[in-house]
């Protein structure tokens, strides 16, 4: 098995995944994921997909992810994890699937609409 590669994304982050055999490292934007990301939940939401199918001690994964915020980001990196290992072995996809790794959260900001603060919101109404 050489590189296997995927793509995830969430909100406005795009992550490039590449999956290959190691000893479990994981790096982002060529940093280790406890310095890229140093929120300890984070953390595991980047490397739960691995967990979830029992292989963190067998793959090195290499990220280049851009976009959006660090929670955005995690999950991007999150599903492309869970699409790689799909690609490496269909077995894994029921676990992962289970928990909603593999499908995509289309849900973005609302643009801002013209005359209000915000997308919704308005300015305070006065009757007289």
């Amino acid at each position: 098995m050489e590189m296997i590669n995927a793509v995830g994304r969430r909100k406005a982050s795009v992550a490039r995944v590449y999956l290959s055999k190691g000893e479990g490292k994981v790096t982002i934007n060529g940093k280790e994921v406890k310095e890229y990301f140093p929120q300890l939940h984070i953390q595991h939401a980047v490397t739960d997909p691995l967990a979830a199918v029992e292989v963190a001690g067998i793959y090195d994964v290499k990220v280049n992810v851009q976009g959006g915020g660090f929670k955005g980001q995690a999950e991007a990196v999150r599903m492309g994890i869970s699409r790689c290992l799909v690609a490496i072995n269909e077995e894994f996809r029921k676990p992962l699937k289970e928990r909603k790794f593999l499908s995509r959260d289309s849900r973005e900001v609302e643009r801002k609409k013209f005359g209000k603060p915000k997308a919704r919101k308005s300015f305070q109404f006065s009757k007289r």
